[in-house]
């Protein structure tokens, strides 16, 4: 199963997964914490992925929605700490120029607090 905690830095919510990013139950999860995230009116999101075991299609299609769904929405989605194996696959979906990833938190929190705030 999919785990999600969400913290608060600031103008940025860190969205931390843990467990397995697959069809049927990762991907769903990913989908309404974003969409509650937006919802809430939340601009810069980092998604955490260093807890993330395993990602199947289903899961990277949905990390690629979720990033068409916050652009829509005029935010900003980052992604973080991305294991070996989520690396490798978005790698060869030829998918990882598609997202802005960082190996350290401060860095990226550091990036997004300097955008403008949005909307």
């Amino acid at each position: 199963t999919m785990h999600v905690e969400v913290r608060k830095k600031g103008d940025v919510v860190v969205a931390d997964l843990t467990g397995r990013l697959v069809g049927g139950v990762g991907d769903e999860i990913l989908r309404e914490v974003v969409n509650e995230l937006l919802a809430e009116g939340w601009k810069k999101i980092l998604l955490n992925l260093s807890g993330v075991q395993v990602v199947d299609s289903a899961g990277i299609g949905e990390l690629v929605a979720s990033h068409k769904l916050c652009h829509s929405f005029g935010a900003q989605m980052r992604l973080l700490r991305l294991p070996k194996r989520v690396k490798e696959t978005l790698h060869l979906a030829a998918l990882l120029p598609v997202f802005h990833v960082y190996e350290d938190e401060k860095d990226a929190l550091h990036d997004l607090a300097a955008l403008p705030a949005q909307g």
